[in-house]
């Protein structure tokens, strides 16, 4: 049995819980001061005061980390992230920042469609290395499970190529990774102004071939003007419910289409970005258990306004924080930068930030029953910061201070 014990620690820091905390449950961050954390074969045992943890056990058959001076959280969660890809779309950034629209460039067979012909140019092997170089950064950051969508593709064979490199990086990597079919990213060139025969080919020839190969947990739309379409949506999320897909939308990014509505009709896990939601979509949302995930390092780099939080909170909804790392809208997934704009920006607290991170991002991927916080039972992911509180997390501004991660027990970074 491998034995791991955390002492002295100045602050744990860790929500409580098995699913998503709503409303002013964002604020409820438990903290236990000289805190310990026992863990047996990768599970969290015990959790308390350091003198009352190490008082049941034998210290002489652990692994033990001393604490002392720093804080300790639960791994971050990155639960939206499109991080296999080949090819940059650096130009397009620039053409942005002097007027360009995503929409605009899309329609010049920029944006997505662009990443689609480098994604299906690059070999499996040449994918897998930029995952693996990606994921590396990640756990530098404290992000300890991520969700990695497909969606460069837009066909049968290289969307079964994203999916299979991110299963085969899960298997190699010490970061977890949930796996979503995005091939309603786009509208393939060959089916432009056919988006339903489109819609119809991705139930019929793909979304049972990712079934069959076990190669996806979720599946996801791009549902906004231009590119699918409400009840196009609804079609293709329903077809995935009935191969037993749990279901995600891109919503309301660019305009007020109703994805939020749609999200909660038909009960998807989380619904994404947000930043043009309803006022209906945000009860809808709340009303129905849906994680609103979101994206404040897109609306930065769009110089975009950011989602609603405060007002989806206020509404007693459930907010998850997530990176949308990506090589068009958001070439960024830095965990510092993101906790300072929801912070500074959009005005929620840093206890809210953090469970958006933590628990609230794990239940965007369904996980909130084993990762997301430190408690009995669940797997110890585990981050331990440079500093003695939680609070310099934003403090100390758009800086990596984690010094060490643990993954189900065992240190993966750090000394």
């Amino acid at each position: 049995m491998n034995k791991t014990l955390i002492i002295n620690a100045s602050q744990i820091a860790t929500p409580q819980g098995f699913k998503s905390k709503k409303g002013l449950e964002m604020r409820d961050l438990l903290t236990i001061e000289d805190g310990a954390i026992y863990i047996e074969d990768g599970i969290i045992k015990d959790i308390g005061n350091t003198k009352t943890v190490v008082s049941k056990i034998n210290i002489n058959e652990c692994n033990v980390i001393d604490a002392a001076g720093k804080c300790i959280l639960p791994g971050f969660v990155d639960s939206h992230t499109h991080f296999i890809f080949g090819g940059y779309r650096e130009d397009e950034f620039v053409m942005r920042l002097e007027g360009a629209e995503y929409l605009d460039i899309l329609n010049m067979g920029g944006g997505i469609q662009s990443t689609v012909k480098s994604t299906k140019n690059a070999t499996f092997e040449e994918l897998y290395n930029l995952g693996l170089e990606r994921l590396d950064g990640m756990l530098t950051q404290g992000i300890t499970t991520v969700e990695g969508k497909s969606g460069y593709g837009l066909d049968l064979e290289c969307e079964l190529k994203q999916l299979k490199v991110m299963k085969e990086l899960n298997n190699n990597e010490p970061v977890d990774i949930v796996s979503t079919y995005l091939g309603a990213h786009a509208i393939p060139s060959e089916y432009k102004g056919r988006s339903l025969e489109y819609v119809d080919y991705m139930i019929k020839e793909v979304l049972p071939k990712v079934r069959e190969e076990s190669l996806a947990e979720f599946c996801d739309v791009f549902c906004e003007e231009g590119v699918f379409s409400i009840e196009e949506s609804r079609k293709l999320l329903l077809e995935a419910q009935k191969l037993d897909f749990k279901t995600k939308i891109h919503a309301d990014e660019i305009i007020q289409l109703g994805g939020g509505e749609l999200s909660a009709e038909i009960g998807a896990v989380s619904a994404d970005h947000l930043l043009m939601v309803s006022d209906k979509g945000i009860k809808d949302i709340s009303e129905n258990d849906v994680v609103a995930t979101l994206l404040p390092c897109t609306a930065f780099c769009l110089a975009k306004p950011y989602a609603p939080a405060r007002k989806i909170i206020d509404n007693g909804g459930a907010v998850a924080l997530a990176s949308d790392f990506n090589p068009g809208s958001c070439f960024a997934n830095s965990v510092p930068l993101m906790l300072a704009l929801a912070v500074i920006h959009m005005k929620m607290t840093i206890e809210e930030a953090i469970i958006g991170i933590t628990l609230n991002g794990a239940a965007a991927i369904d996980k909130a029953d084993s990762i997301g916080s430190i408690e009995i039972g669940k797997k110890a992911d585990i981050i331990i910061l440079k500093y003695p509180s939680y609070k310099f997390l934003v403090y100390n501004t758009g800086t990596n201070i984690v010094e060490k991660v643990l993954k189900a027990g065992e240190v993966v970074y750090g000394i």
